[in-house]
């Protein structure tokens, strides 16, 4: 046994920790120099914090056995439920026009960010059970049961951008744990009308997120209103050039023009202050870590270990496509965070988890 657990830190993936720990400094570098010149200027602190809280995370999450976690994923699972829950209730702690925390001592946790790692867990787990044989309709239904409860509780808050998250855990679920084309075609053309539907009944969205969704389109039509952050954003974007205009001398960021540089638009503030290279560089380093993911995904030992690395690889995938297109102004504004670069201490440790898990599944590609 003690052998078997030296093998297992051997087989531990060095190279991505490595790749995760460049773009961690990245972030503390554009954290730090975004909020500077502000009342926020402790957050490049406070990042470093989050970081070495989650390394550590990592490092216990890929010790434990991912199929011992597998088993305790139902107790996850309604723990993160009652948390939503609670996050509702006079225990949540409201700020920026929503109720998303619950605050324990100095902290506030964001029970939704956790929520996705459960859902990960409860996915691969469902779909693995099923074998990867093809599913039915009855158990494509209690996938969406599944997922859709959580999505109803975070959407309460409200939490629009976080909602979506949850969506791209099951569609990789679903496509990877045996559903059909003509199943996930009979799907996308329900859901298409679901959607126009849920948008004009004008029940579930709210005006000001019908805006924030829509204002990416025609940005300069309210350029003081609901176009404001996209189009700040784009010429934050724009004014960095080929090279920036160096740490701390962003004119849209340091001059409070960007809106909150430090989280949901770190990558305008990154483009402004370290140009097209440092852009590039940051994108190159989130390629090579899914890619890295991914490798890991086709090497595991069993079908629950690929469904876990995949379904991070779709949340990851899908908040960085999400923000970056957000910041350039091909997609709508839905507060979704950068993975890694935002600050934020809930969804920082949320990733560093996660990726426990895949190096957990690494870990153990090799032991029956």
């Amino acid at each position: 046994m003690p052998l078997r657990r030296f093998l297992s830190f051997r087989d531990f993936d060095w190279w991505l920790l490595a790749l995760v720990l460049a773009l961690c400094a990245v972030s503390v570098v554009e954290v730090h120099s975004s909020t500077v010149h502000t009342r926020f200027s402790s957050f490049g602190s406070r990042q470093i914090f989050w970081v070495g809280a989650g390394v550590a995370g990592m490092f216990v999450f890929a010790k434990i056995d991912y199929h011992r976690v597998l088993d305790w994923t139902p107790w996850a699972y309604g723990g993160g439920l009652l948390a939503l829950v609670a996050v509702l209730s006079p225990l949540g702690h409201k700020a920026l026009g929503g109720r998303r925390w619950i605050k324990l001592g100095p902290m506030l946790v964001q029970p939704s960010e956790y929520v996705k790692l459960a859902l990960i867990l409860m996915v691969a787990r469902y779909f693995a059970n099923l074998g990867g044989r093809n599913v039915t309709w009855k158990e494509i239904f209690r996938a969406f049961a599944l997922v859709g409860l959580p999505m109803l509780l975070v959407m309460k808050q409200p939490d629009l951008g976080t909602t979506l998250t949850y969506m791209p855990i099951l569609v990789a679920g679903l496509f990877l744990g045996g559903m059909n084309l003509r199943q996930g075609l009979i799907l996308f053309l329900t859901g298409a009308a679901l959607v126009g539907g849920v948008w004009s009944s004008g029940k579930f969205l709210k005006p000001y997120q019908k805006a924030r969704l829509t204002s990416f389109l025609n940005p300069q039509n309210d350029p003081r209103g609901s176009g404001y952050q996209v189009l700040q954003s784009k010429i934050a974007v724009g004014s960095g050039g080929i090279w920036g205009k160096g740490s701390e001398k962003g004119t849209q960021t340091q001059g409070y023009f960007l809106p909150i540089p430090y989280t949901d638009f770190i990558f305008a503030a990154l483009s402004e202050e370290h140009g097209f290279v440092g852009a590039i560089f940051v994108l190159l380093l989130y390629f090579l870590i899914l890619m890295r993911l991914i490798q890991n995904a086709q090497t595991a030992a069993d079908l629950p270990g690929s469904l876990l690395i995949m379904g991070i690889v779709a949340v990851l995938t899908f908040q960085i496509a999400v923000n970056v297109g957000m910041v350039i102004g091909w997609m709508p504004v839905t507060g979704i965070p950068l993975p890694l670069l935002s600050y934020g201490g809930s969804s920082v440790l949320f990733t560093f988890l996660a990726l426990g898990v895949a190096m957990n599944v690494r870990m153990r590609r090799f032991v029956n």
